[in-house]
């Protein structure tokens, strides 16, 4: 299975170019508004330009904030794409230093302090979990609840019925045909785990 990579937490680096200074800040994000309550609270607005770009799934964009088109917020974008990370945001702060860097020496050190901010960066795996109905027998409680930790899963819901127990649970996507398994097994047969479809939007 592929699994996406995020960052573990924030991270920055800096570096000067012909007397500019480049501070480089990331951060991991999971929304659009998120990204840019984020990018609102880190930008300087003593700075000369705060340049970001942040993706999210299929979701991405960028901002030069008065740089010359294409120099910054490209390039901060495809510094993410080129360390394969998503639900990331970046902002480059630039204090200008009295020398024109030109497109593509902004290019450069944009994309570069982007680049090394988020190669050097702590990282954790992005796992898709899913929601899952469980209907179990009384006596098979504490067994069901032991292989709900061991696979990683969590009880959103708890009921009873006559029948015995059903649990509402969240558990990476990956486990759940495994932990079906594992419950024929305890069960012989008689306990179940079906997912609950979410209806696309």
């Amino acid at each position: 299975m592929s699994v996406s990579q995020t960052l573990a937490g924030p991270a920055e680096f800096e570096l000067e170019a012909k007397r500019s200074r480049f501070l480089a800040r990331a951060a991991p994000t999971d929304s659009p508004d998120a990204a840019l309550a984020w990018l609102q609270s880190v930008s300087d607005p003593q700075a000369t330009h705060n340049c970001w770009a942040y993706r999210i799934g299929a979701e991405y964009r960028s901002s030069d904030d008065g740089e010359p088109g294409g120099s910054a917020g490209r390039p901060i974008l495809a510094a993410i794409e080129g360390q394969g990370l998503d639900q990331v945001v970046v902002v480059v702060t630039r204090w200008y230093g009295g020398t024109n860097l030109g497109v593509g020496g902004l290019i450069r050190a944009y994309g570069g302090a982007a680049a090394e901010c988020l190669r050097t960066a702590p990282r954790r795996e992005l796992v898709p979990w899913c929601e899952a109905e469980l209907a179990c027998g009384f006596e098979l409680a504490n067994a069901v609840h032991g292989l709900l930790a061991e696979f990683g899963g969590q009880k959103l819901d708890e009921s009873f019925a006559t029948s015995g127990l059903r649990l509402r649970v969240r558990l990476p996507d990956y486990t759940i045909d495994s932990l079906a398994g594992r419950l024929r097994d305890i069960s012989r047969g008689t306990a179940s785990l079906q997912r609950i479809e979410t209806p696309a939007p």
